[in-house]
């Protein structure tokens, strides 16, 4: 029985392994893609930045997978070496988390007067109508 839950836990590791690979090879062509476009058109700096940000979100979402197989296969087997590398990329997982989300929550920040100007209409009648509003205008 040990047996086949040790192939079976070898077995999932691998396919995790194998999907944080992929969704961090897929973030990394995508953001160099986008970064190729956003560096020489962006003057403000803020494509790059959204490059960049979403970028990590790739990365985050690649370190959590490969946590998860880490996690699995030091149930089985712990080592210390095992149980510090699963601590190691839960730091490094949580680090990510915290900047990604701070400079989430600075871009979220910086929108807001934009998108309250945005919002602004010069009309009484509320926005979320624009056919109501077209009647009106061509009656």
């Amino acid at each position: 029985m040990k047996e086949w839950l040790a192939v079976a836990t070898h077995f999932s590791v691998t396919v995790i392994d194998m999907m944080a690979l992929l969704v961090i090879v897929y973030g990394t062509v995508e953001a160099f893609v986008r970064g190729l476009h956003a560096v020489p058109s962006s003057s403000t700096g803020h494509e790059t930045r959204d490059v960049w940000l979403r970028y990590a979100r790739w990365l985050v979402a690649g370190l959590t997978f490969q946590l998860a197989a880490d996690i699995i296969e030091t149930s089985i087997a712990p080592t210390w070496e095992d149980i510090a590398r699963v601590g190691i990329i839960a730091l490094i997982r949580t680090f990510l988390n915290y900047f990604l989300e701070r400079d989430l929550q600075e871009i979220r920040e910086r929108q807001q007067p934009s998108d309250e100007r945005a919002g602004a209409t010069s009309s009484d009648e509320p926005r979320r109508n624009p056919v109501r509003r077209m009647e009106i205008d061509h009656a």
